[in-house]
């Protein structure tokens, strides 16, 4: 999760995505681990690509878990997700990839409400709690 200190305070960079049913959803960033790449290697890698922003791992944030059907494989898949707290190092939003309709920076409260998954929501909190100290 990257973030910027604002004209409204605090403001992190979500993704909109649209899901197989319609329905357009704002979330964090996030993505695979390539061979040979390292956890955060990978999680600035994502922020990069998903956003358009450079960003700068302060500290991890934490971990989810979850499980999907994918019917590329026939096969349900395990995902591990970590969330690192990254300080905003440049970039544009503009400039993210194909994979994502839109990248935009939002007030920390409102991202919290913004963001689709509980699991991501809880993530939001956990980052205002370790950004209070920032």
């Amino acid at each position: 999760m990257i973030f910027r200190r604002g004209t409204a305070g605090i403001e992190i960079a979500l993704i909109r995505k649209t899901l197989k049913n319609g329905k357009r959803i704002w979330c964090l960033p996030k993505g695979w681990v390539e061979p040979e790449e390292s956890l955060e290697g990978a999680a600035v890698r994502e922020v990069r690509e998903e956003t358009g922003l450079e960003g700068e791992i302060r500290r991890k944030i934490g971990e989810t878990s979850y499980q999907f059907y994918s019917k590329e494989d026939r096969a349900t898949i395990d995902k591990t997700v970590h969330f690192y707290l990254m300080d905003c190092r440049g970039g544009d939003t503009a400039d993210h990839d194909e994979e994502v309709e839109a990248a935009a920076w939002f007030p920390l409260e409102e991202a919290e409400t913004l963001t689709a998954y509980p699991t991501e929501k809880e993530i939001v909190q956990k980052a205002r709690d370790l950004l209070k100290t920032v």
